[in-house]
């Protein structure tokens, strides 16, 4: 059975996800945002195992040095010019399917849901890909600069499902029969 995939980020009303190498709003902390991001990506719906964010080296150098790698998560950064993994990070794959084959194999034991943090690139490979999709997507009221975008979200693939805290959409490309 193919592993649904999940992706999460927060966007400015322009779709805008980053500015110069940080989250739009930085400095300014989002808490209530922070412990969203932190609550799906490391609470694993399988005791004994842990989930796995998937992350461009971009968003891996985003993020404080203090707090890399994730606690609590499988970290693994993308990058085609890297030969061993960033200080600190467990993984290291050459590209998107690289890393979803690291998954089932060598990983396939330990790994429970699988998440992608970023960048932009990545999200629009992810989204178009096959197979069940979900985005987990915290719209932020304020615009901030960006110059970094989550790609347009396709309502032809994906649909908007309700969701009392955060809006997020799904996609799943897979035919469904019915009986």
């Amino acid at each position: 059975m193919a592993r649904v995939l999940n992706a999460i980020v927060a966007v400015c009303p322009d779709r805008g996800i980053g500015n110069k190498g940080n989250l739009p709003w930085h400095p300014i902390r989002l808490s209530k945002e922070f412990a969203h991001f932190r609550k799906m990506t490391a609470t694993p719906s399988v005791k004994g195992k842990q989930n796995v964010v998937i992350m461009g080296k971009k968003t891996w150098y985003s993020i404080p040095e203090k707090n890399r790698p994730l606690s609590n998560r499988v970290n693994i950064v993308l990058s085609r010019k890297c030969k061993v993994p960033p200080a600190g990070a467990h993984y290291l794959a050459s590209d998107f399917s690289s890393a979803l084959r690291l998954i089932e194999t060598e990983l396939a034991d330990q790994a429970d849901q699988v998440w992608v943090i970023g960048g932009s690139s990545l999200y629009k490979e992810m989204m178009g890909s096959t197979g069940m999709r979900r985005l987990f997507v915290t719209q932020i009221l304020k615009q901030f600069q960006c110059d970094t975008f989550l790609p347009e979200i396709s309502l032809d693939k994906y649909r908007l499902l309700p969701d009392s805290n955060t809006p997020w959409y799904t996609h799943n490309k897979v035919s469904r029969c019915t009986t």
